[in-house]
Order: structure tokens, then sequence, then C-alpha cells
């Protein structure tokens, strides 16, 4: 998720660089402190995306800005991440942090989780609408499905194979640390051997969130969901929804979540390619 700050005036003796492995978890810290609630294990899950596509911008020796440009591929990368300590906004690190990730993902196709308001100013860079992301929240009855397995028993190449249906392009290294990650539980629906669906819930610094949560259809994903609440029962869970798949709005609606805020999705491009229609919940606002 991201907030794009833009002035004329940049002070000098401010350098960006690839962050450390500790930075990102500083990153997410100030993250935390914005309200965005990452996830325990966030930082070794996002630095597995793309471990030099994470920055942080440098004043007299003080980290004051950061932000994520993941390349997935050749064709398509991510920014997320973006955050000005709030002492320094207003000053131009924050267009200056942009401009430096922007260069680093090319010409690659780039998506984004925007702040809604802030939608003119994403244009200005070449962003197009997509369409909006609704974080729904509740707290779920829960319960088992006979269909529902444990990701870690499946093999991991079909397990590939179908996320690739629902995201812009493959993302091994990500995806072997995001189901493997302490504090979470990663569960399929499997069916005459193959996947019908798949998704991963995880603890954060208030909570839980659901992410991803890709399906064949509703029926598949309510199941999903439930053997997943079952799991964290009472604990309040988020779920990141694309409100272009409607069946997946109503999902979280009858299940009793309700709406917290929305994103704008954007693409400097066309919105890629995938089956939208088997997105329940995005992976995370940060990564796409």
């Amino acid at each position: 998720m991201i907030s794009l700050t833009q002035t004329p005036h940049v002070p000098g003796e401010f350098t960006i660089r690839p962050m450390t492995p500790a930075e990102i978890a500083l990153a997410l810290d100030w993250a935390a402190t914005e309200g965005w609630n990452p996830g325990k294990h966030d930082p070794q899950c996002f630095r597995a995306a793309d471990p030099g596509g994470f920055f942080i911008g440098i004043l007299r020796g003080e980290p004051i800005a950061c932000i994520s440009a993941v390349a997935y591929d050749n064709a398509f990368g991510f920014i997320g991440l973006y955050i000005v300590k709030p002492e320094f906004r207003g000053m131009g690190f924050g267009l200056r942090i942009w401009q430096h990730a922007m260069a680093y993902l090319g010409k690659r196709n780039i998506g984004l989780d925007g702040v809604v308001a802030q939608q003119a100013n994403y244009r200005k860079s070449g962003f197009k609408l997509a369409y909006r992301n609704i974080r729904f929240q509740g707290v779920m009855t829960g319960e088992t499905h006979a269909d529902v397995k444990e990701v870690a028993t499946l093999p991991f190449e079909q397990l590939l194979a179908y996320d690739a249906r629902f995201f812009p392009s493959r993302r091994p290294e990500f995806l072997a640390q995001w189901v493997g990650q302490a504090d979470a539980v990663a569960l399929a629906v499997v069916s005459e051997g193959r996947i019908k669906g798949y998704a991963v819930l995880r603890a954060c610094r208030e909570g839980c969130k659901i992410g991803p949560l890709f399906a064949d259809d509703e029926h598949i994903a309510g199941h999903l969901l439930g053997a997943l609440a079952a799991r964290f029962p009472g604990q309040l869970i988020s779920l990141d929804v694309p409100e272009a798949n409607p069946a997946a709005v109503a999902l979280a609606e009858r299940h009793g979540m309700t709406r917290i805020f929305e994103t704008a999705r954007m693409y400097t491009r066309e919105a890629p390619a995938i089956e939208l229609e088997g997105v329940f919940g995005v992976t995370t606002f940060e990564l796409g």
C-alpha cells in the first residue's frame, strides 16, 4: 500500500540504496506505525520476492524513507511499502525515492495498491485504474471440510502452476517462503489429484490476514475461508477482496465481515490477464 508525496524542493545529502534485511524489518515497523498491520514474518517473505527491490532513503546517516519495487520477472513489477517518516514529509524525499523505484522497474508493467484519493498523482506517473480492492474484517465461526489439505503435502510445482493462474507472474521463491512461514496456515482444496483452491492465513501484529485466497469457485473459496477461521477461533481476520469479483465481495459479507477501507489497484499498462474471477483475496497490498 502506498501514498504519494510530491514537492519540488529536495535538500542535499540524501542518498538511496538497497535495503539490508534488517532495514526491511525496519520499514515494516514503519508500516505498522502507519496502521498497515504487517505480518509477523513479512520481512523474510517479502525479501524472497526480489532481494534487490527494496530501497531506503538516507539523510545524513538517518533512514527517513523507504519503498519496495519488486521485479517478479522481465515483464511485471509491483510498487509498495512507500513511506516517508512524518517529520520529513513535504521536502521532496518521497518523490526522489519514488522516481528511483520506477527507474528500477523500467519498462515493466507496474502495479500498485494506492490510496484512492491519490489516483490523480499516480496517473501523472502513468498509472491507470483497474479496479478497487476492499479490506474486509471480522471474527468468523470456522468449520473444517474433508477436501481441505495442508499445502505442505502437495507437490510445490503443482501449487506454483495453480498460483500462476491468478497472479501475473510465477513467483517461486516468494511462494515457497509464504506458504512455509511460521505462525501461518496454508491450506488447499484438492479433488481427483487437482488443486481447486488454496489460501494462506498468517499472524500479524494485530489479528490475522488471509491472502492469497484463490479458488475455482465461490463454494471452494468458502471451504477454505471456513477451514482457516477454524484454526484461529476468536481471532480478528482481515481479507482484501477485489471489488471486480462480486462473488468474492459476497463471500466476505456472507461471513459477517465488514468493510474497513479500500485501495485503488492501478497498472502502468493494461491490467494483466489473470483469472480475476478466482481471486477471492489478494496476497498482500505491498507485493500485489
